[in-house]
C-alpha cells in the first residue's frame, strides 16, 4: 500500500484553495503535486501559498503526468462531468465538489466512465462531516428517538451571492438547498417519494428578475410516510444559519448553530450569546478537512467512498423534482 497519495487540484479559486491549503497542510497522506486554473495567475498564487511544485493553466497537463494518483475537481460546475470523464479515462481517482452536473445524462455519462475505469470517486457533500450532523445521524440510527416522525433543515446564507454568479448557478434548488436535499437522505439513511416545493425573491428583487428565488420552503415525503421541511433564505443578517432537528417516537434530537466560542451573558435586562459563525468556510472547515482524510483513506486502503457517484446523483434529482414543484404549484413524485 502507497504511503501517500499524490495530488493534482483542478481550479484554484476560493474552494480549490481551502482544500489545496487542508491537503498541503493537514493531511500527511496527500502530497499535493500540482495545481491549474484558467487564470494562470491563480494557479501560481495557489502554488506558492501551498508550496505546490507545478502551476499549470491547462489541465490536462495534470491528468497526463504520470506522479499524479488523484485529482481534486474543485473548477465551476459546467465543468464537473467532463471533469470526471478526463479524470478517470485518465486512470486518476477523483474527488469532485457539488453537483456533479445539471443534467442528468451528463450525470450518469461520468459516473459510467468512473466505473469502467475501476477509480474511487467522491462527491463533495461535506455536512454529512460536520461532527453536530454526524452525530444526530447516529442517534438517529442507533434508534434513541424512536421511529423517525419529521426532519427539519434550516439553512440560511449570512448574504446573498452576485447577481453574475446566480444567472450561472443553476437555481436555488440545485446551487444551495442541494446540500439540504442531500442532508434530508443522509440523516434517516431513506429516500424521498415527493417533494412540494414554494418560493419567492424577497431579499433582492434582482434574484427573481435574474429568473431565480432567494427564499424557499420544500416539503419531501419519504418512503417511511415520514416528512422533512427544509427552509432556505439567501439572508440572514444574524449570520450563517445552519440547524437540524430529527423528530421521533421517543424524542427529538437537535443541532444547533457553531458560534465563534460558547458564552451566555445573562443581565437584568437580557440573557445574551455570539453570533453564530458567518460564512461555510469557518462553519464547516471541520467538515471539509473530514471529507479530505476520508477520500484519502478510501485510495489508501482501496475501500468505497463514503459519499460515491449515486449521492451525487439523487439530489440533483430531488432539486429538478423542486424546480418542477415550484413551476408547476404541485407535489411532484422523485423518480429515482
Amino acid at each position: 500500500m502507497a504511503e501517500k497519495i499524490r495530488i493534482g487540484v483542478i481550479g484554484a479559486g476560493r474552494i480549490g484553495k481551502l482544500h489545496a491549503r487542508n491537503l498541503a497542510f493537514h493531511i500527511p497522506e496527500a502530497e499535493l503535486v500540482a495545481v491549474s486554473d484558467i487564470y494562470l495567475e491563480a494557479a501560481q498564487q495557489c502554488a506558492t501559498e501551498c508550496q505546490i511544485p507545478k502551476a499549470v493553466q491547462d489541465h490536462r497537463a495534470i491528468l497526463e503526468d504520470p506522479e499524479v494518483d488523484a485529482i481534486f475537481v474543485c473548477s465551476s460546475t459546467n465543468t464537473h462531468s467532463q471533469m470526471i470523464i478526463e479524470g478517470a479515462q485518465a486512470g486518476k481517482h477523483i474527488f469532485c465538489e457539488k453537483p456533479i452536473d445539471f443534467d442528468l445524462k451528463r450525470i450518469d455519462q461520468a459516473l459510467k466512465a468512473a466505473d469502467d475505469a475501476g477509480v474511487k470517486l467522491q462527491i463533495g457533500f461535506n455536512r454529512r462531516f460536520d461532527p453536530g450532523f454526524k452525530h444526530a445521524k447516529d442517534t438517529v440510527a442507533a434508534g434513541k428517538i424512536g421511529i423517525p416522525h419529521l426532519v427539519r433543515i434550516t439553512s440560511r446564507d449570512p448574504q446573498a451571492p452576485p447577481i453574475a454568479y446566480v444567472k450561472v448557478s443553476g437555481g436555488l434548488f440545485l446551487d444551495m438547498t442541494i446540500h439540504d436535499f442531500d442532508m434530508c437522505r443522509y440523516l434517516l439513511g431513506e429516500e424521498v417519494t415527493e417533494v412540494y416545493a414554494v418560493g419567492t425573491s424577497l431579499v433582492d428583487p434582482k434574484i427573481g428578475e435574474a429568473g431565480d428565488i432567494d427564499t424557499a420552503i420544500v416539503m419531501l415525503t419519504y418512503q417511511s410516510g415520514a416528512f422533512c421541511t427544509i427552509d432556505n433564505s439567501r439572508q440572514a443578517v444574524y449570520g450563517y444559519d445552519q440547524r437540524v432537528e430529527v423528530f421521533g417516537s421517543e424524542g427529538c434530537v437537535m443541532i444547533g448553530n457553531r458560534r465563534p466560542y460558547e458564552e451566555t451573558l445573562a443581565g437584568r435586562d437580557s440573557i445574551r450569546s455570539p453570533l453564530p459563525l458567518f460564512f461555510f468556510l469557518e462553519r464547516y472547515q471541520d467538515a471539509y478537512l473530514a471529507e479530505t482524510r476520508a477520500f484519502i483513506s478510501s485510495v489508501l486502503e482501496d475501500t468505497t467512498p463514503p459519499v460515491v457517484g449515486i449521492d451525487g446523483k439523487i439530489p440533483v434529482i430531488m432539486g429538478l423534482a423542486a424546480q418542477q414543484s415550484l413551476k408547476e404549484h404541485r407535489p411532484v413524485k422523485v423518480e429515482l
